[in-house]
């Protein structure tokens, strides 16, 4: 038989495998926290090198998950404090306000502060079974900031970030729910009680998205009945999870009778502690049964109510004014105090904190409040632009580059100006002055700490007395260009380091 078109002979070529994607999710979620580890070495400010930030992430996101309640979050400066301590016992030699650093660090960057969207994307690729390959986008988040009710603002872990926390992508929670009651049960029937509790956390981290799932639901309700499915989703959904409830009550409790026991009757005290801790978990995870039991008890009550207060909101008014005929084309024929007036009058009304019901209003709120789609599976395929490979060229000669190393290859003892050493560019090469004062602008601009964290013996500095540049192409300061030498201050003496150069510069 032949091979069909477009197939190598004996190489297999693979179909598109769900599996696979949620495995390469799976390892871009935990992209961010292997990230901080390859960029603590690149903070300036300090030395963040001996600490193993991947842990210290996981530690973090375990610390936001644990602090969530149904209606509630971890507040951020509760969850650095106590990051902090890990940090410490990391580095017990480091200083405490350094341990506050690095958790703060790590909060920020696993909020991803400083990007548009706060979220991170992952871009990979599947082959399908005609051979092609497709490249697709993943966003995800790690954790978020909600405001809450009072004005503060509080954290929540994302369920790709109780993933992390699991080992896993997209599961079933009812069925990984089971399966970790009955691997917990067998566990401590057989007296495996380091491995039993592992497995009591992850089932504590299930029980937690299954709390996620109903929460994320009734907040979509409240912004728009419409895009939550009550006729039949729902009420699926509602009567699945009690009955999860029912059960995992029937099990935790048998499961909690028999860690008893073993705590009770421990000959060891190490046993007896993991008895005793495996016993908080548990009931951990019974507390957060009655939680999510109340809001399932609560859910049918909020639907109703939501409904009623969208369905019976009065309309928006929205006035039928064209700003062509009825503005601009009457406003054009009046003078210019006329209509200076004209203007001043519409817009003080139509503009402000408080916009009355203006043109096209209605539009703008439909699309502020339509909830946003539903991401698909795979993430959206990314479309591979054509780029057309040019060249980068330099901006200065390379042989500018030689030339300047020759001209600020000065003694500690030798400082000059910067008028002097353009002057002295100029006779040297045409373009050298232009590069010339943009590495004395960077050295203007140096910061000291590098150069000690990385035990250098001299720094070149720029300084401005105030004297003024009289250059034909530049203007500005008539800096001071100079080596200075790094000397260490004794420890008896006042704390740091002291720079030197020759009489008479000033630094």
């Amino acid at each position: 038989m032949s091979e069909p078109a477009g197939r190598v002979p004996g190489v297999p070529q693979p179909a598109t495998d769900v599996g696979f994607a949620q495995r390469v999710k799976a390892l871009a979620c935990t992209a961010p926290l292997h990230d901080l580890d390859s960029r603590k070495t690149q903070v300036q400010t300090a030395d963040f090198s001996v600490y193993q930030m991947s842990e210290l992430a996981l530690n973090a996101i375990d610390l936001v998950t644990l602090a969530m309640d149904f209606d509630a979050g971890a507040p951020p400066e509760k969850v650095i404090t106590d990051l902090a301590v890990f940090a410490g016992r990391q580095a017990p030699d480091r200083s405490d306000a350094e341990h506050v650093r690095v958790a703060r660090w790590i909060l920020e960057n696993l909020l991803n502060v400083g990007s548009l969207d706060r979220g991170f994307r992952a871009v990979y690729g599947m082959t399908t079974g005609d051979g092609s390959y497709s490249r697709y986008e993943f966003d995800f988040k790690l954790l978020e900031e909600v405001p809450a009710a009072d004005g503060s603002i509080f954290l929540r872990a994302t369920n790709e970030a109780v993933n992390v926390l699991v080992g896993a992508l997209e599961l079933d929670i009812e069925s990984a729910q089971i399966a970790a009651d009955l691997r917990l049960e067998t566990l401590i029937r057989r007296g495996r009680l380091s491995d039993a509790q592992a497995a009591a956390q992850a089932a504590r981290y299930r029980t937690i998205q299954y709390g996620e799932k109903l929460r994320q639901r009734l907040e979509a309700t409240e912004r728009d009945v419409r895009t939550v499915d009550w006729l039949t989703e729902m009420p699926e959904f509602i009567a699945e999870a009690v009955e999860h409830i029912a059960a995992r009550y029937k099990a935790e409790n048998a499961i909690l009778v028999n860690i008893t026991e073993v705590r009770d009757t421990a000959d060891t005290a190490p046993r007896k502690l993991q008895a005793a801790q495996l016993v908080e978990v548990v009931r951990d995870c019974l507390r957060r049964h009655e939680q999510l039991q109340a809001a399932l008890q609560g859910a049918g009550r909020r639907f109703r109510a939501q409904q009623d207060r969208q369905t019976f909101a009065p309309g928006s008014a929205v006035a039928a004014l064209d700003l062509h005929a009825q503005l601009l084309v009457p406003v054009l024929t009046l003078a210019v105090t006329d209509a200076d007036e004209a203007l001043n009058a519409y817009f003080a009304r139509s503009t402000g904190v408080n916009v009355p019901p203006a043109v096209r209003l209605l539009d703008l709120f439909t699309a502020l409040v339509t909830p946003p789609p539903e991401r698909e599976l795979l993430g959206g395929e990314l479309d591979e632009p054509e780029i057309d490979e040019v060249p980068d060229e330099p901006p200065f000669p390379a042989e500018c580059y030689d030339l300047l190393d020759d001209l600020l290859d000065l003694d500690v003892d030798a400082p000059r100006r910067l008028s002097g050493l353009l002057e002295e560019a100029r006779t040297l090469h045409p373009d050298l002055p232009g590069l010339v004062v943009v590495r004395v602008v960077a050295l203007a601009a140096q910061e000291i700490n590098p150069a000690l964290r990385h035990k250098q013996p001299t720094v070149f500095i720029a300084v401005d007395d105030g004297t003024t540049l009289d250059d034909p192409e530049f203007g500005g300061a008539d800096l001071i260009v100079a080596r200075a030498a790094i000397e260490p201050v004794p420890a008896g003496d006042h704390a740091g380091v002291a720079m030197s150069v020759s009489e008479g510069v000033p630094v």
